[in-house]
């Protein structure tokens, strides 16, 4: 049955190829003996229905290494095996193959990968100098009527030009191409293709390895807060997004957290989408984890399968009852105390809302936390769970604790400026600060203001209890009554800095 094709339909996108050198696999197996069977023209194509085994171990630097092991049955002596459904995105630099039944019967002597993939132009231009056969829909009397021609195509540079009966044609209008067959040369998906040499039995179990682009994964999180801010549940969920080109199925799934050098310039980095998903699940299946060189592996504990263009989500870990704390947040900068615009005025600031919890086993958590996005919800008075904010947190090691800033405080008000300034001496100065904080919250809350201050410099006074965070910082915790009102004052003498150091005037 001749192959029809028709020419609005795209089949499959042009890859980049890259040919391994000989010398390079042939590490993989014996050399040929003297006298050996070459390779002839036998050939046999593999694909996913041949596969009997599969692990993915996706990076979170858009990077995977797939290992596909598949049961095959080979010809003595030398023959092709075309090597079909592997990623689209693969590196071929990385391809490592043998038999895990024979390895040393089993010898790679060459690998190509092939590229150049069925398209409808693709196909023409590979049947220049052929006959194929051209069909025009007619309209006759009300009805479409196929009409057929057997056209001879002479070239096709900038489109067609055919040779029909005698004549010269270009600029046909033509509605389908029948082709009577596809080239050897043209693949339907990439495919490896080896040059093998078999010294051993029929049957072997094959496994290629080979790191690919277009697998991606993040972490994310759902913290939901219950109303009195002190407890929380946590989940985690793992994104991983496959956009590599072909399909995984019943695969052993292992994901590595953690910054992996590399090689700039490598072709199968690209941009991966983020796909997200909200909501808790109670008890959530966690994945197993350990450490791996100076990264941390974590493995599902089951099989799953990953579709090509397909975004799936697991569960990472799952915590209930997780200790929270509800901050507010004030911090200072040296360019408040200059404020050029309406002098003599306070300068408002924004008061910002952290919670802080600890990654340990206290919480229920106490196991490395992937980087991710942690969205936080919080339960209203009917009991609905209300988005409330959201934070991207770093790699979390165990025992370390996690500050989300989930936005600003809204009926907490802050005002600040500078009212007094002198100058004792050359290098000698002193300074007064006020900050002034309204809580409007029906409940009382504690400020944490955090304040530069430039130089080498002493605290005088201060209204409230202070801690010095480092040499050019101090940091004051500040209650606030219900409806209330505070101010915070503070002096301090100071040697005039060194030249790109500020004294706040």
């Amino acid at each position: 049955m001749p192959f029809r094709l028709s020419r609005t339909t795209v089949l499959a996108a042009l890859l980049c190829a890259t040919l391994l050198p000989v010398t390079m696999l042939a590490r993989q197996g014996a050399q040929p003996q003297e006298g050996a069977a070459r390779p002839t023209g036998v050939s046999a194509t593999t694909t996913l229905n041949d596969q009997v085994d599969l692990s993915l171990t996706v990076y979170n630097s858009n990077l995977a290494l797939i290992r596909d092991i598949r049961q095959l049955t080979l010809p003595s002596g030398g023959s092709t095996l075309k090597f079909a459904d592997v990623a689209a995105a693969i590196n071929p630099a990385t391809v490592r193959f043998r038999s895990l039944t024979e390895p040393v019967a089993l010898t790679v002597l060459e690998q190509n990968y092939e590229y150049d993939l069925l398209e409808p132009e693709k196909l023409l231009r590979k049947y220049v100098g052929r006959e194929i056969t051209i069909v025009r829909d007619r309209q006759e009397g009300g009805a479409t009527r196929a009409e057929e021609v057997k056209a001879l195509l002479l070239a096709y540079n900038n489109g067609p030009v055919w040779k029909i009966g005698n004549e010269i044609v270009t600029g046909l209008r033509v509605d389908q191409y029948r082709f009577p067959e596809l080239p050897e040369n043209l693949f339907s998906h990439p495919t490896l293709v080896w040059m093998l040499e078999n010294g051993g039995s029929a049957r072997h179990r094959v496994e290629a390895s080979y790191l690919s682009g277009g697998l991606s994964w993040n972490a994310d999180y759902v913290l939901t807060i219950g109303r009195d801010d002190k407890v929380a549940d946590l989940a985690g969920w793992v994104t991983l997004k496959n956009q590599s080109g072909t399909s995984y199925r019943n695969a052993r799934l292992q994901l590595i957290a953690g910054e992996v050098n590399r090689v700039s310039g490598d072709t199968i980095e690209r941009e991966a989408g983020i796909a997200r998903k909200m909501g808790m699940v109670a008890q959530a299946p966690a994945m197993q984890q350990e450490a791996f060189s100076e990264y941390h592996l974590y493995t599902l504990q089951r099989r799953t399968s990953v579709n090509n263009n397909e975004t799936k989500q697991v569960a990472l870990l799952a915590s209930a009852s997780v200790p929270v704390e509800q901050r507010f947040v004030v911090d200072g900068q040296q360019f408040y105390y200059r404020n050029q615009q309406s002098p003599g005025s306070p300068i408002k600031s924004d008061v910002k809302v952290y919670y802080r919890f600890k990654n340990d086993e206290r919480a229920g958590l106490g196991i490395p936390m992937p980087a991710g996005v942690v969205r936080v919800y919080q339960a209203d008075s009917k009991g609905g769970a209300q988005f409330a904010g959201e934070d991207r947190m770093a790699h979390t090691p165990k025992d370390e604790a996690l500050n989300l800033h989930t936005g600003n405080a809204f009926d907490i008000v802050c005002e600040r400026k500078q009212v007094d300034f002198k100058r004792l001496s050359n290098s000698l100065y002193e300074m007064e600060f006020e900050i002034t904080l309204r809580n409007h919250k029906d409940s009382a809350v504690t400020i944490e203001a955090n304040e530069p201050i430039g130089g080498d410099w002493d605290m005088l006074t201060a209204s409230h209890k202070w801690t010095k965070t480092d040499a050019s910082a101090a940091r004051f915790e500040v209650p606030v009554a219900k409806d209330g009102t505070a101010v915070l004052r503070y002096r301090i003498r100071s040697v005039a800095p060194v030249a790109g150091r500020d004294l706040g005037r």
